[in-house]
Parts: C-alpha cells; structure tokens; sequence
C-alpha cells in the first residue's frame, strides 16, 4: 500500500476499501473486512463515513447493505481514476492476495486443473 495513498484518504482502512470497490465495483461490509483481515465494526465505520460524504451509495440486498460509488457525484469520477491507476501500480504479490477472487461459482462439471 502506498502511504501517500493513506494520507489523501485519510487512513489504511479507507483506502483498501475504496480499492476493493474499484475492482469489483460493489461489496458488502462483511466481504470486505474478510478480504484485508480487517474488524467489521472498522469497515463498516469507513463504508458509513464514506457514504455520508457522498462518496458511496448503498442499498439493500436481503438484509445485506451493499455500497458501490455514487456515480451522481462528479468528483467521484475523478476519484476512480485515480484509484484504478493506484491499482495499477499495486505490487503484483498484493492483486493476487486481495484483488484476484473468484465471483462466479465454478461449472460442475469442470475438471480441476492443477497448476505446480
């Protein structure tokens, strides 16, 4: 993580956050605080306080909040340029830890293949 990134957005948490919804362009509190080892109550205070700013927009899904960019903001626009170039320049290490999950389930009838 580049701390020049922290610093502009304010700490750790916030960044990775924003990060994650870049990549897959929607999350859940739950997913997120998984993928980094972060607490949930410290995520969803960083999704909360984003969302307030108007940064982020949520809606319900079940009885599950689901937060994406509030594209009606024009900075945000800006914002996720930004962080697809700072996604760009992650260590390789870093995308295939965090951002390299699979969305889909797998076929049932495909066969494993294993890669080493």
């Amino acid at each position: 993580m580049n701390p020049v990134l922290e610093a502009i957005l304010g700490n750790r948490t916030a960044a990775w956050v924003l990060l994650f919804l870049q990549c897959y362009g929607e999350g859940h509190a739950m997913r997120i605080a998984k993928t980094f080892g972060f607490g949930l109550n410290m995520t969803q205070r960083q999704l909360k306080r984003l969302e307030e700013e108007g940064v982020l927009v949520s809606h319900l899904v079940g009885n599950i909040r689901v937060f994406t960019f509030n594209e009606r903001n024009p900075s945000v626009r800006n914002l996720r340029a930004f962080l697809e170039a700072e996604l760009k320049l992650l260590p390789n290490d870093e995308v295939q830890l965090y951002f390299r999950q699979r969305l889909r389930p797998r076929q049932s009838a495909k066969a494993l293949v294993s890669h080493g």
